[in-house]
C-alpha cells in the first residue's frame, strides 16, 4: 500500500483536524466532500445548514486550500436517496425508529467514498470520527476501539465497518479529545476551529420526522387508536409516525399520571400507553448482525451493550440465534428499548459487533 489517502471532509473541524494530522504524518492528502442532497429536494430552505450545506462544501475547500491539497466534491445523491432516506422513511412507516446515520456510515461513507477512493489510486480512506482501528495479530483480524475521548466515542455508529473497511481507513483523532482538536486548528489556522457539531439528522428539518414523511411520501399518517396494554382504547392518535417507545410528551392525553408509548402496531394501526415500568425490556433480538472481533458466535459470550447512542453500556449476554441473528439477555431490565435502532455489543475496549432491534421483550 502506498502513503495516499482520502479524507472525507464535511466541512467541520473533525474532518478538517484529521486530514492536517494525516499531512504531518506523511501521507498524500485528497479531500473528498459528499453531495448527498439539495436542501430544495427535502423542502428545507437554502440557508438551512446540513451536513452537506453549500457553506460546508467552501469550509471544506478552504481548509484544502490553507493545508494544500486538491479537493473533490462527489455527487452520492441518489444513492443516500436509496440507501438512507427511502430506507428511513420505510422504516418508520413500519413502525420502527430507524437510525439513519448509521445507514449513511454503512452505504454510503464507508462504501461508496471507499470504492470511489481505489479508483483514483488511494489505499485509504479516513473520517473525523472519534474511534480507534487496531489489528490482532492473534486472531488475524482488524478491530473497531472505543475513542480517548469518551464523551465523543462514535463506536455505537460504526459498528456496521466490514474487515475490508476497517483494513483501508484511518481515525486519526481516535486518541484525541475535542479540546485538543480544536486547539489543533486554531494553530493552524483553519477557519472552522469553532464551528458547531452538527445535530440531528441531516435531512429533516427541525427533528420534524413526521412531517418529513408526510412531505417526502406525499401521503397524509392515519389517525388511530391510543390502547392500553389490554386493548382497552384510551383516545386517538395522529398517526403511528408521530410517535417512538418510551416517548411522553406530545401525546394529547390526560391521564393525571406520566404515561408513555410502549409499542406500536401497525397492523392495527395503535398506539400502545402505559406507566413507566411498562417500558423495560429483559431481553431483544437483532438481526442484519455484523460482527467484528470475531468471525462468527458460537456459543454465550459476555458483553455490555448500548441500545441508544447516549446509553451506558449495559452488561448481558448475547446467544446466535438459528436465523443468523443475535439474542440478548440483559443482566437487568432496560428502559425503551426500540426496534429499528441499533443494539451494539462491546467487549471492554473493543466492539464485539452489532445489528438492528426487532423485538424486545417486556419484563414481567
Amino acid at each position: 500500500m502506498n502513503n495516499k489517502v482520502m479524507v472525507a471532509m464535511s466541512g467541520g473541524v473533525d474532518s478538517s483536524v484529521a486530514a492536517a494530522l494525516l499531512i504531518e504524518q506523511g501521507y498524500e492528502i485528497i479531500g473528498a466532500t459528499l453531495k448527498l442532497f439539495g436542501n430544495e429536494d427535502i423542502g428545507l430552505e437554502k440557508e438551512t445548514r446540513t451536513c452537506c450545506a453549500l457553506n460546508d462544501v467552501e469550509d471544506a475547500r478552504n481548509v484544502s486550500y490553507r493545508l494544500g491539497f486538491p479537493h473533490y466534491v462527489f455527487n452520492f445523491g441518489d444513492r443516500f436517496k436509496e440507501q438512507v432516506i427511502d430506507r428511513f422513511t420505510e422504516s418508520y412507516l413500519c413502525g420502527e425508529t430507524p437510525n439513519p446515520c448509521i445507514d449513511c456510515n454503512r452505504f454510503i461513507k464507508f462504501n461508496e467514498l471507499l470504492r470511489r477512493a481505489v479508483t483514483v489510486g488511494c489505499d485509504y480512506i479516513a473520517t473525523g470520527h472519534y474511534a480507534v482501528s487496531d489489528y490482532d495479530e492473534g486472531t488475524g483480524r482488524y478491530l473497531l476501539k472505543k475513542s480517548a475521548d469518551r464523551t465523543k466515542d462514535q463506536t455505537y455508529v460504526l459498528y456496521s465497518l466490514t474487515q475490508e473497511q476497517l483494513k483501508r481507513t484511518l481515525f486519526p483523532l481516535g486518541r484525541l479529545d475535542k479540546a485538543a482538536v480544536r486547539k489543533i486548528a486554531e494553530e493552524k489556522g483553519l477557519k472552522n476551529a469553532d464551528k458547531p457539531d452538527s445535530q440531528d439528522i441531516c435531512f429533516v428539518k427541525n427533528g420534524d420526522y413526521a412531517s418529513f414523511i408526510e412531505g417526502y411520501t406525499g401521503k397524509s399518517a392515519l389517525p388511530g387508536d391510543f390502547v392500553d396494554k389490554n386493548g382497552n382504547i384510551l383516545g386517538r392518535h395522529r398517526g403511528i409516525i408521530s410517535y417512538t417507545i418510551g416517548q411522553r410528551k406530545g401525546l394529547g392525553l390526560s391521564f393525571g399520571k406520566p404515561m408513555y408509548v410502549t409499542a406500536k402496531d401497525t397492523e392495527k394501526n395503535t398506539v400502545t400507553v402505559g406507566p413507566e415500568g411498562e417500558l423495560y425490556s429483559k431481553s431483544l433480538t437483532a438481526d442484519d448482525v455484523n460482527l467484528i472481533s470475531v468471525e462468527e458466535l458460537k456459543g454465550p459470550m459476555r458483553i455490555t451493550a448500548k441500545t441508544r447512542y447516549s446509553q451506558k453500556e449495559q452488561p448481558g449476554t448475547i446467544y446466535p440465534s438459528r436465523d443468523g441473528g443475535i439474542y440478548l439477555e440483559f443482566d437487568s431490565p432496560q428502559r425503551a428499548v426500540t426496534p429499528g435502532q441499533a443494539v451494539v455489543f462491546y467487549d471492554g475496549e473493543t466492539v464485539v459487533g452489532g445489528g438492528t432491534i426487532r423485538q424486545s421483550e417486556e419484563e414481567k
